[in-house]
């Protein structure tokens, strides 16, 4: 039997079934107006489809929580039609489809650990892991008396992805990212 989970025990990340189809929550918040009851405004992800929409429950609502698994994978290479991840231990491969690893790639190069997760056995989602050292492939230098402000300037990584970074990081540098949030962290 699956657990019951009510809208006060929401967490990011939480695969719930709404309606008869499964979801993660991709926010959640509580709402406690002046006048009326409270109710949790959510941001839901169907795990079939990947359609993203917007939710409001009553505070209180109970839901089935689905089982949900994880696993690190290393990222070998991808293709037009396919996503190829190994598990390190068992060196067993796994085929995945490019939407599915789409927001993932942007941060992994090849041969990085990424997050494969499972409902009932079968993947997912892929995610890149909170932080990741990349190396800039091109960024415009600096020039002498910038930093005054504290200012960025744009940089692309090796992924192909182009963040901010501060104006005295240069070209062939390996940084740290944020891939939550795509921002610099520091220098790798």
């Amino acid at each position: 039997m699956a657990d019951v989970v009510n809208t006060n025990q929401f967490k990011n990340g939480m695969a719930i079934e709404v309606d008869g189809d499964p979801f993660t929550i991709v926010d959640s918040q509580h709402v406690k107006p002046g006048k009326g009851g409270a109710f949790v405004r959510t941001k839901l992800r169907h795990i079939k489809t990947g359609a993203v929409l917007d939710k409001t429950f009553r505070a209180g609502e109970k839901f089935n929580r689905l089982d949900t698994r994880s696993r690190k994978l290393t990222y070998l290479y991808a293709t037009e039609t396919e996503v190829v991840l190994m598990d390190p231990e068992t060196y067993e491969q796994l085929s995945v489809s490019p939407d599915m690893a789409r927001d993932a790639l942007q941060w992994v190069i090849e041969n990085q650990e990424a997050q494969v997760f499972y409902l009932d056995g079968v993947p997912f989602a892929v995610e890149a892991p909170t932080t990741v050292e990349l190396t800039i492939t091109h960024t415009e230098p600096g020039l002498r008396g910038d930093t005054a402000q504290g200012g960025t300037k744009p940089a692309t990584l090796e992924t192909g992805v182009s963040i901010q970074v501060p104006l005295f990081i240069e070209q062939d540098e390996r940084i740290k990212v944020d891939t939550r949030t795509g921002e610099y962290l520091s220098r790798a």
